[in-house]
């Protein structure tokens, strides 16, 4: 048994909170057969949360400093939970320092750091991961299997969304998210990303696509110690800031099968508080998902005869290990935090088997391409090409 030595940045956010328990808590469902992790370093600027850290991983170091996990060589994993604009600088001084990085998403700012990035990883011969959660929802690995095995025909048309409302009231408090020098591609990449990797792992490649990007609330006022999900009270003295990035996204693209996609998402969806979703239309069939049905795919089939054809639910359950893991008996749902679990233990697996898996830096670069088109596109007001590179 393999044990990765893993410093988690950006540990007192909700990611690093939820990626300190991922690690702590996989080998409860999947065994230890393939390796466990122990967090020796936690990293958070701000001393006055030292405390609650120690609390949360007992036995690890407890740094303000990112830099100071970096350099340490007994630490194998760096794995990023800060700001989006952190995300490249940290992660390439992590490569250049030799050590497997798993990244939150996005990626990087652009897809010319994202491919500096996979470029470097590939020399160093480390495994890479980006933190594309969702996907590994067991019941998307059935509709990958399902799209592969032919069931479907060939993909023609791609619908996804994915919308909530943290933003819907234009009173609602500014936070680090919608400050362009923070977070660059505002929604783009932070909501986008998560439908555009639907798209990487269920269709493939985005070879052009028109976008428009929106700013619905151009100031909202600033509230000290609000945060995501979190309630304010105005007193009407707030300091008011400026939002520098898009609220929400409305798009159409091509992909390099031939299937084309339209795709809609949002910050500020008054009333959604987590709406996601994908329609994958094929020549012999299709899949639909909600995730208001986590763990449920309707397909619908050509070959069903005459009079009986209608999308059947297909409930994801023990047949596929990744939910056997977790529960004996189909729709007991799996949420969020177990897919994330699921994703630290493949992570910890890829480093103890050195065998890569979905989504590496590679993907993580497609991803980035389609973020940064987004945003060219928008800018340029026309339909804006993705190169193979």
């Amino acid at each position: 048994m393999t044990d990765v030595r893993v410093a988690v940045l950006g540990g007192s956010g909700w990611m690093g909170r939820v990626h300190i328990m991922a690690y702590q808590t996989f080998p409860h469902f999947f065994g230890t057969s393939h390796g466990t992790a122990r967090v020796v370093a936690v990293t958070d600027r701000d001393p006055r949360r030292a405390g609650d850290l120690a609390a949360r991983a007992p036995d690890a170091k407890i740094l303000q400093d990112w830099k100071a996990a970096v350099d340490d060589p007994e630490i194998d994993l760096i794995d990023i939970c800060l700001p989006d604009s952190l995300h490249f600088e940290v992660a390439h001084a992590a490569l250049l320092a030799e050590k497997h990085v798993f990244c939150e998403k996005p990626l990087a700012d652009t897809a010319a750091q994202a491919r500096i990035l996979a470029d470097l990883a590939r020399e160093k011969g480390v495994i890479t991961r980006v933190g594309h959660a969702f996907p590994r929802n067991p019941v998307h690995d059935l509709a990958k299997e399902i799209i592969e095995a032919g069931e479907i025909g060939e993909i023609t048309l791609f619908k996804g969304c994915q919308h909530i409302d943290v933003f819907g009231d234009p009173l609602a408090p500014f936070m680090w998210r919608a400050d362009g020098d923070l977070a660059p591609t505002g929604i783009v990449g932070d909501t986008g990303s998560h439908v555009f990797s639907f798209m990487e792992f269920l269709v493939g490649r985005v070879s052009s696509l028109i976008a428009d990007n929106i700013i619905t609330s151009p100031r909202r006022p600033v509230v000290e110690g609000s945060g995501l999900g979190g309630q304010a009270t105005l007193s009407g003295e707030e300091r008011w800031a400026e939002v520098t990035n898009p609220d929400a996204t409305n798009l159409l693209c091509r992909f390099e099968n031939g299937a084309a996609g339209l795709v809609d998402f949002s910050r500020v969806a008054t009333g959604r508080k987590f709406r996601q979703g994908y329609e994958i239309y094929g020549t012999k069939g299709s899949l639909v998902y909600d995730y208001d049905e986590v763990n449920r795919l309707r397909f619908y089939s050509h070959a069903d005869r005459p009079g009986r054809a209608g999308f059947r639910a297909i409930d994801v359950g023990p047949e596929h290990p990744s939910y056997r893991a977790f529960l004996p008996l189909p729709n007991f749902a799996l949420g969020y935090n177990e897919s994330k679990i699921i994703e630290a233990a493949e992570v910890i697996r890829s480093i103890t088997t050195n065998t890569p898996m979905w989504p590496t830096f590679e993907s993580g670069h497609h991803i980035c391409q389609i973020v940064d088109a987004c945003m060219e596109s928008s800018r340029l007001r026309r339909w804006v090409d993705i190169p193979r590179a």
